[in-house]
C-alpha cells in the first residue's frame, strides 16, 4: 500500500490553465492519477483539455467531483488563500508545489491550519509519487519502480537521483515525499516518519536532509521509537555558516543547524549515514541485506538497524 495519495486519490489542480499546472497536470493524468478537476476563479464552466471540468471554487470541485486532494499551482501571492480555501472545502491533503510564498502567508497559513485535519505537503516542494498508483506533483515518473522503500526528502533534485539509484539497485519504492525548502512547510520529517512505520508495505525509509533548521533532529527523536531501518543523507556538509546554500531554509543559523551535528543525531538512534550522494543506492542494498533474513518487508517486531 502507499501513505496519503494511492490509485483512489481524486485530485483537484488549482492554477491548471498556467504554464505550470497546465504541464504537470497533463503528466499526472497521463501517469493514470485520478485528475478529476480543475479550479480557477473566472473559468467555472470550461474544460481542461477538453475533458477536465474547471470550477471556480473548490467547495464546488468538493461538492460536484468528489476531489479530496488538492495540486497547487497558484502563484505565490494568491497560494496562501489557495491553501486555506482547500481546509475549509474540506480538502484532506494539500500539495502545494508553488516556490515564493512569503513567510508570513505560511505562518497565517499554519496557524489557519491548527485544528483542521487537512495535511499539507510543501511549499517549494515536488509534491507524492507512489510508484505505479499516483503522481500528485512533478515527480520525472521513468525513474520509479513500484517496491518497498519510502523516501522523504527535503531536495526535489536529490530526490529523483536518490530514486533513480534505489531502482538501479533493484530497490522500488512504496512511495516518497518531498516536503519542501522553505522555512516554515506543512508537514516534517517527525509528522511523516510515523505513516512510513504504520505501513505494512514499507520496509526501510531512506531520509534526504540538508543543513538549517532542527527537522532533523526532531526526525531523530521520532526514530528511536521506529522499528524499520532508516538511512539517511545530510547535504551541506561544507556550507559557510550564514550563507544560504539553495533552499530558503538551507541556512547554517547555529551549530545544531549543521550538516555534521545532523548527521550525530540521527546517528545516536541507529539511522545508518550515507557517506555521500553516489552511494545512496548502495548503502540502502546493504542495510537491507543485513536486515534479518535479507527479507524485502519488515518482519511485525524487532528494531532493524544497518
Amino acid at each position: 500500500m502507499s501513505i496519503l495519495a494511492d490509485e483512489n486519490t481524486r485530485v483537484v489542480v488549482q492554477g491548471i490553465t498556467g504554464n505550470e499546472g497546465s504541464f504537470h497536470a497533463r503528466k499526472c493524468i497521463e501517469y493514470g492519477t485520478k485528475v478529476v478537476a480543475g479550479c480557477v476563479p473566472g473559468k467555472g464552466g470550461t474544460r481542461f483539455d477538453d475533458k477536465v471540468p474547471i470550477f471556480n471554487t473548490v467547495d464546488r470541485v468538493v461538492k460536484e467531483a468528489g476531489a479530496n486532494t488538492a495540486l497547487v499551482f497558484v502563484p505565490p501571492p494568491f497560494a496562501a488563500d489557495a491553501i486555506m480555501e482547500d481546509a475549509e472545502a474540506g480538502i484532506g491533503l494539500i500539495v502545494v508545489i508553488t516556490d515564493g510564498i512569503p513567510v508570513q502567508d505560511m505562518v497565517l497559513v499554519k496557524h489557519y491550519l491548527r485544528g483542521k485535519p487537512s495535511r499539507v505537503i510543501g511549499p517549494n516542494c515536488p509534491g507524492i509519487m507512489s510508484p505505479g498508483k499516483t503522481k500528485v506533483g512533478i515527480m520525472p515518473a521513468h525513474v520509479f519502480k513500484p517496491g518497498h522503500v519510502g523516501v522523504l526528502s527535503r531536495s526535489g533534485t536529490l530526490t529523483y537521483e536518490t530514486v533513480s539509484q534505489l531502482t538501479a539497485a533493484g530497490l522500488g519504492q512504496s512511495t516518497c515525499i518531498g516536503v519542501g525548502g522553505d522555512p516554515i512547510i506543512g508537514s516534517t520529517f517527525a509528522d511523516l516518519l510515523p505513516l512510513f512505520e504504520a505501513d505494512p508495505d514499507t520496509s526501510a525509509v531512506v531520509m534526504l536532509g540538508e543543513i538549517g533548521g532542527a527537522a532533523e533532529q526532531r526526525a531523530a527523536e521520532v526514530i528511536k521509537t521506529m522499528t524499520k531501518p532508516v538511512i539517511a543523507l545530510i547535504v551541506g556538509t561544507t556550507a559557510p555558516p550564514g550563507r544560504r546554500m539553495g533552499h530558503a531554509g538551507a541556512i547554517i543559523t547555529g551549530g545544531g543547524s549543521t550538516a555534521s551535528a545532523k548527521a550525530d543525531a540521527l546517528r545516536a538512534v541507529g539511522v545508518t549515514i550515507v557517506p555521500n550522494p553516489t552511494e545512496i543506492g548502495a548503502t540502502a542494498k546493504r542495510v537491507l541485506s543485513a536486515a534479518p533474513g535479507g527479507a524485502p518487508l519488515p518482519s511485525p517486531s524487532g528494531r532493524r538497524r544497518g
